[in-house]
């Protein structure tokens, strides 16, 4: 058992290497991305690849996840959607396995480091610029400055727009980052309570079924927070490519 709740986000390393100053060891963070990418790249090999004519449950889940996704870019981003498919595509994969696999016991949750999910968040801002100058070139300073505002207004409205906008890649990691933080903090808690009340013995070892049954329910509330926030960081993925194409 672990004494810490948050000794479960531990990054430690499991081949140490050392380059001068730099220390380039294989973490279990770095296992955890590795073996996300892996079940992303296997599970669209079979899908693929398949030979079946008729699909299995699976496929037709899968169907159905790749449906909704192109429905929200055609809905978010507009015409010039299809380009940015394959790319959003990869990230809710990405995001989505990354959080289911943090669910299973004695695992690692990368999704709960503020360091990956800003470092995803700073990648989307990053090209969501370069595409916003690719289009638009100067003009994308009307993203600070809409149409229409007295220049009186627009002494308080730009600084305030331009603050928001130089926040977006914080808050976009902040949001996933605290829910599956939060969230398992709460499930080791609670566990650590269970498996004190049964380690005492006694009265408190038939109690202790209470927490567990807690534990039941909100690891199912997890698994929907998990999903949640994989589709709110791709939504607004989505939302900021559209802002950065169409200038609002």
């Amino acid at each position: 058992m672990l004494f810490s709740p948050l000794e479960q986000f531990q990054i430690y390393p499991l081949i140490n290497f050392q380059l001068g100053f730099i220390d380039l060891s294989f973490t279990n963070s770095s296992f955890i991305i590795g073996f996300s990418i892996f079940c992303f790249l296997f599970c669209f090999d079979l899908i693929l690849f398949s030979k079946k004519l008729i699909p299995k449950s699976w496929q037709l889940l899968f169907e159905t996840i790749y449906l909704a996704l192109v429905s929200m870019i055609i809905d978010n981003i507009g015409e010039k959607s299809q380009k940015f498919f394959p790319f959003i595509f990869t990230l809710f994969f990405f995001i989505l396995i990354s959080n289911l696999i943090g669910l299973v016991p004695y695992s690692f949750t990368i999704t709960s480091h503020l360091i990956v999910t800003f470092s995803l968040a700073l990648m989307i801002f990053i090209g969501v610029n370069i595409i916003c100058i690719k289009e638009h070139g100067k003009n994308l300073l009307s993203l600070f400055l809409p149409k229409g505002t007295s220049l009186a207004l627009a002494f308080i409205l730009v600084p305030i727009e331009i603050v928001s906008y130089i926040f977006k890649p914080l808050s976009l990691s902040v949001r996933l980052f605290a829910n599956m933080m939060a969230g398992h903090i709460l499930l080791k808690v609670i566990g650590g309570f269970g498996w004190t009340m049964m380690t005492a013995g006694g009265v408190f070892f038939i109690f202790h079924f209470i927490p567990l049954s807690i534990i039941v329910v909100l690891f199912a509330l997890e698994l929907g927070v998990g999903i949640i926030q994989t589709y709110v960081f791709v939504l607004l993925t989505c939302i900021y490519l559209n802002d950065a194409i169409n200038l609002h």
